[in-house]
């Protein structure tokens, strides 16, 4: 009966080593909500014009909304404001061969596109 008592004892302890496999698999799962976070983390933030072109349009009428079409257009105008501008100032900085886009640059492009 002695050795009989041992071999549940050397059972129980393989089954206390299986025991420690499903905290491995607890731990995955984790893992998994990890990664959904991942995903939600690897999803790229498209940066918009909306919240400030918003912030102006109450400063100047606060009574008036914009619909959701009206602020893609108005965000779609500033990214191609922004772009020309860009592009003036940065044509004249390589004119006076300078490597820098001061305030005078953006002034003048400023002139220039208007």
């Amino acid at each position: 009966k002695k050795p009989a008592e041992k071999k549940p004892v050397a059972e129980k302890s393989p089954a206390a080593e299986k025991k420690p496999a499903p905290p491995k698999a607890g731990k995955k799962l984790p893992k998994e909500g990890a990664e959904k976070k991942g995903k939600k983390k690897h999803k790229k933030s498209v940066e918009t014009y909306k919240i400030y072109i918003f912030k102006v349009l109450k400063q100047v009428h606060p009574d008036i909304g914009i619909s959701s079409k009206a602020m893609g257009i108005m965000n779609s105008f500033i990214n191609d404001i922004f772009e020309k501008l860009a592009g003036e100032a940065s044509k004249l900085a390589r004119y006076n061969k300078k490597p820098t886009i001061t305030s005078r640059e953006i002034q003048t492009a400023v002139r220039l596109a208007l």
